[in-house]
């Protein structure tokens, strides 16, 4: 490792590649153990994180160990910018977890729910009115992330009128799970909220 970082610090350039590439992977790493925090990729945040800190004691030592070198600074700074993009990228590529689907209709004549089970989409269909005036449908959907994008294109091929709304699901319980007359609903700690009789 000694011998490694001795032949790096006689070539700046390739100091300088070395430290933006490690800084562009853990803050990659870093965005992406985020991502899977929020929606509860308990043990896989872990070992990501792991070499996340790995390869930023590795980058920052070198920065600051050397400060005199202000190109390095560059570098690593370059580096954090650059993960930033690709954490989001590689983690909008990867699609993990799931989302609710909110779909509001107000045509009559189109039967979306029909039209979207025919597609396999569970659909749940509520009756609103909107100020008012209008009657409208909402229609519920949980689905995999990797398959909303086609699922906002066919609502826009179906009824284009239609407005839908996107939000992350970090947990998702079955009926039966709810249903379940032994375990609370929701535990809050020194309270249960929610218990069923």
């Amino acid at each position: 490792m000694s011998d490694a970082l001795a032949f790096l610090h006689q070539y700046p350039v390739l100091l300088c590649c070395a430290i933006f590439c490690a800084r562009l992977l853990d803050v990659s790493l870093g965005t992406l153990r985020t991502l899977m925090v929020f929606r509860g990729y308990r043990a896989l945040s872990a070992f990501v994180g792991f070499f996340e800190v790995l390869l930023w004691v590795a980058a920052a030592s070198q920065v600051i160990t050397h400060l005199d070198q202000w190109y390095l600074a560059v570098a690593y700074a370059a580096g954090f910018a650059a993960g930033n993009y690709v954490g989001i990228t590689i983690e909008a590529k990867l699609a993990m977890g799931r989302e609710l689907v909110r779909i509001v209709t107000e045509s009559p004549d189109i039967c979306l729910a029909k039209e979207l089970r025919k597609h396999n989409y569970s659909v749940i269909e509520l009756a609103a009115r909107f100020d008012d005036e209008k009657d409208v449908e909402i229609l519920l959907i949980s689905e995999s992330r990797k398959r909303i994008p086609d699922l906002c294109r066919l609502v826009n091929s179906i009824d284009p009128s239609a407005f839908y709304t996107t939000s992350d699901i970090k947990k998702q319980f079955q009926v039966d799970q709810l249903l379940n007359t032994e375990r609370p609903l929701i535990n809050a700690g020194w309270r249960v909220v929610g218990k069923r009789k």
